[in-house]
């Protein structure tokens, strides 16, 4: 059976080397744990760090934070479905919005339950996902910072997340003047001005963060240590918080090139035949892991020797060159995993999960 390692010393010192950063430059952040899809042991290892904010964006998630440590502020961290109003203000603290008929919602709900909610205003800052468009934010505050039960504690932005949009010194000025047009217009206080994930990590070692950007969501950073602009690990963190284990179960010396008429695969593909292959032969290895689990694009084997020639639903294809004497039915194969690796492997029912 296939299983992926969460390894706590790593994860502890990217927390810290991110704590240490965040502290020297005045700013306050949270954990997103959205990666970790709900797993109870992972999110005990992250509670375990000492963060007292995690973001998520489902709430079930929220939900087992909420039974594993009742003190931590939960933060939903997509604009809120109709239908999951109830249960969003029984277990985050706070929720990100865009829309005011949400949150006069979220306002009664929280009437019902004699609760008070956070609302974080997010703003569109040009990647085109969630958000109010600049110039109807002030109407948009105005209309409702006056509903009961509702606290409106900062405002904040995406980007990287659709189009691919990089953040830079000037949006993320723009979204702190936002909240000082808000402070002076309505003589009210923002706390928060959340305009950072971790893709605006290397913002800070670059000095480019105004003053007032004060908050920081960090998911992708933490579990993996890279620098988003350059895709490289940070000096002084880890880039292995997790390792995925698959087992060999056959090998066999096989052609290069399939045989027969060929058409598109249950995944759609069509493969075209590279005339260099044909006669040759080479060792191929079945490992017990597909695509319902995880794609191949986001697996990276640890063993540079091997090449990933595709999947199905069940079962990952590796070649092994031209000998099959490094590895025998029953080993196991290690991969490092990309974020969206990551993400589907956590998902999955049938990978077990350690920590180490």
């Amino acid at each position: 059976m296939a299983y992926v390692e969460l390894y706590k010393d790593k994860l502890k010192k990217n927390y810290q080397f991110l704590d240490n950063v965040f502290k020297e430059n005045d700013i306050a952040w949270a954990v997103v744990s959205k990666l970790l899809c709900g797993n109870e042991k992972f999110l005990k290892e992250v509670i375990d760090l000492g963060t007292k904010e995690i973001c998520d964006s489902r709430i079930s998630n929220l939900e087992t934070i909420k039974k594993l440590d009742e003190s931590v502020q939960t933060v939903y961290i997509k604009p809120p479905a109709k239908r999951s109003i109830p249960r969003l203000v029984k277990y985050a603290d706070a929720s990100f919005n865009t829309e005011y008929k949400t949150i006069k919602w979220i306002s009664d709900e929280a009437v019902k339950q004699n609760k008070k909610h956070k609302v974080i205003i997010m703003i569109e800052l040009g990647d085109l996902r969630e958000g109010v468009m600049g110039d109807h934010l002030m109407d948009f505050y105005e209309s409702v910072f006056n509903l009961p039960n509702i606290e409106v504690t900062g405002i904040g932005a995406n980007l990287n997340c659709l189009y691919g949009v990089m953040p830079s010194e000037d949006k993320l000025v723009q979204l702190s003047l936002y909240e000082q047009l808000i402070e002076a217009k309505f003589n009210r206080k923002i706390p928060w001005v959340t305009g950072g994930t971790s893709v605006v990590i290397p913002l800070i070692f670059r000095k480019q963060i105004p003053d007032g950007i004060n908050h920081f969501r960090v998911g992708e950073t933490l579990f993996f240590g890279l620098d988003l602009f350059t895709q490289e690990v940070v000096p002084g963190m880890e880039g292995d918080v997790f390792k995925l284990y698959s087992e060999i179960i056959e090998i066999t010396e096989k052609p290069k090139i399939p045989s027969g008429y060929m058409e598109t695969n249950p995944s759609g593909e069509t493969f075209e035949i590279n005339e260099d292959d044909y006669g040759k032969t080479s060792y191929r290895a079945i490992l017990d892991i597909g695509l319902l689990d995880v794609s191949e694009d986001f697996l990276i084997p640890e063993d540079d020797s091997i090449e990933i020639t595709g999947a199905s639903s069940d079962m990952l294809i590796v070649d092994l060159g031209g000998s099959s004497e490094k590895y025998k039915v029953g080993d196991l194969v290690s991969f490092k995993l990309k974020y969206m690796g990551a993400l589907g492997i956590f998902n999955s029912d049938y990978i077990e999960k350690r920590v180490v």
